[in-house]
């Protein structure tokens, strides 16, 4: 009967995951699909703590108790802009989760072929389930785990480099050690072996040096990716951490956690696909951490970047009947979010098309640009994506870049030997007037030079973003 009412949870949990994944399609029904996973989780949870073999339930409860906690204070105290690195942090969580999970199937399965048949008949739990696996089943099993642990591994130290790079306490700049992607395939080749000879001998030993060379796999390959490509990476550690899941599910016997592993991983792959193709990468380079370089010297930039100040835009946007806004994360890092509703209710009381082109690799998550706009109420149905809006900046009057680089950078077009040659930008060049809304003459996150700034149609609104708006909203009534 438990194990009926376990197994019909599972179902409708898995359900409601897939419902809550499809609601985050759409920004409208994002909300509902946020209480839909919520929902499953808690169902998930409670009919695993009162199936069958959930003897310690006491233990977990106050397992998950501590952890909720923990994640209520973090949730508390990070801002929207750390969003990016507690992703990160989390992958790295699921990551280290697959490991320990490996670990003890490993253990328990070496415990349970040790004992005789009188003392594995009193076994219970996960424990028993192993004692009634035939041979064939507990080399199954063997692969199983050793693949979780190398794909957690893997996850693990990645997401570390990721969290690193994000959250700027390790160089964004692509890094590898000496011998590059060589070093990377030696370890995945002896990481190979060491499964040949785990599957064989069933000993520890195999599986702990496995396990050194997938950390070091996780580490060189996201240090060998640059900051301008974090988004795709976070994605792509979203696919690991789904697959590392359904690997502990496997382990563990646990339908729900193979189901909902699978979602994940394949809807990060997915993800990372359109993402990888938005800034016409190759998928396969993304996963070899073989993306972000150049392929010589960079093409010099002549001119110098004009500085104007808040009057001299607020005379170009009384005089315009069309303005495009561009956000990135130097409006989430000022937090200058509402200013720009505000400004963009301003402007469409006047009269003027107001509208919104979103990169979809803007800012250092997918959809973070979104998510932001919509926390400050700005009317989704003029918040439009590149392949919608690129056609109409020849016909705009004023763009207002906030904050962004490389999602705005004509290099990508004329410069072949650029680290982002052949990305598709957003082309805001072409409208008849830009103001970029930057902090300083820097060259931003990514260290990519943007001519874009030393056009004669753009001119420099310098400052923190949400003082600089906020001034701007002075000259507008």
């Amino acid at each position: 009967m438990e194990f009926g009412f376990t197994t019909a949870a599972y179902v409708v949990a898995a359900v409601l995951f897939i419902l809550s994944l499809g609601g985050l399609s759409g920004q409208e029904s994002a909300k509902r699909a946020v209480w839909y996973g919520i929902t499953g989780m808690a169902l998930a949870v409670c009919a695993t703590l009162i199936g069958p073999g959930s003897g310690l339930w006491l233990l977990s409860l106050l397992l998950i108790a501590g952890g909720g906690a923990i994640g209520y204070v973090v949730a508390q105290r990070v801002q929207m802009t750390e969003m990016p690195q507690l992703v990160a942090a989390m992958h790295s969580l699921v990551g280290l989760a697959a490991v320990f999970v490996g670990y003890n199937a490993h253990f328990e399965l070496s415990r349970v072929l040790a004992m005789d048949p009188a003392e594995r008949e009193a076994l219970h739990g996960f424990a028993e389930l192993l004692a009634h696996k035939t041979s064939v089943e507990q080399s199954i099993l063997r692969v199983e785990l050793f693949l979780g642990i190398f794909i957690g591994a893997v996850t693990f130290t990645g997401s570390v480099i990721a969290y690193g790079k994000l959250a700027g306490k390790v160089s964004s700049a692509a890094t590898k050690l000496p011998g590059g992607h060589v070093l990377n395939a030696a370890a995945a080749a002896l990481s190979v072996l060491c499964l040949i000879w785990y599957f064989g001998s069933g000993g520890f030993l195999p599986l702990f040096l496995m396990t050194l060379f997938a950390l070091f796999i996780g580490y060189h390959l996201i240090m060998g990716i640059g900051g301008a490509d974090m988004p795709v990476v976070v994605s792509m550690l979203n696919s690991y951490s789904g697959w590392a899941a359904a690997a502990i599910g496997f382990s563990l016997g646990n339908d729900l956690l193979i189901v909902v592993g699978a979602l994940v991983g394949s809807s990060g792959a997915i993800l990372s696909y359109i993402m990888c193709k938005a800034m016409n990468r190759s998928f396969v380079s993304v996963i070899l951490g073989g993306f972000g370089g150049s392929a010589g010297p960079a093409m010099e930039v002549e001119g110098e970047q004009i500085a104007i100040d808040a009057d001299g835009v607020a005379t170009a946007l009384d005089e315009a009947d069309s303005v495009i806004i561009i956000p990135g994360y130097g409006m989430a890092v000022a937090q200058a979010q509402q200013s720009v509703s505000e400004l963009t209710k301003r402007l469409r009381a006047k009269g003027k098309e107001v509208r919104f082109a979103i990169h979809p690799v803007a800012g250092r998550l997918p959809g973070h640009m979104n998510v932001l706009l919509a926390e400050a109420k700005v009317p989704y149905d003029i918040v439009l994506e590149m392949d919608e809006i690129n056609e109409d900046f020849p016909d705009t009057d004023v763009v207002i870049v906030i904050g962004s680089n490389d999602i705005v950078n004509p290099a990508a077009q004329d410069d072949p030997n650029s680290p982002i040659a052949g990305m598709p930008v957003l082309e805001c060049w072409k409208a008849k007037q830009v103001f970029v809304s930057k902090r300083g003459q820097g060259t931003g996150y990514s260290g990519i030079e943007n001519p874009l700034f030393f056009k004669d149609n753009t001119r420099m609104f310098y400052g923190d973003a949400k003082k600089s708006l906020d001034e701007l909203l002075t000259k507008i009534s």
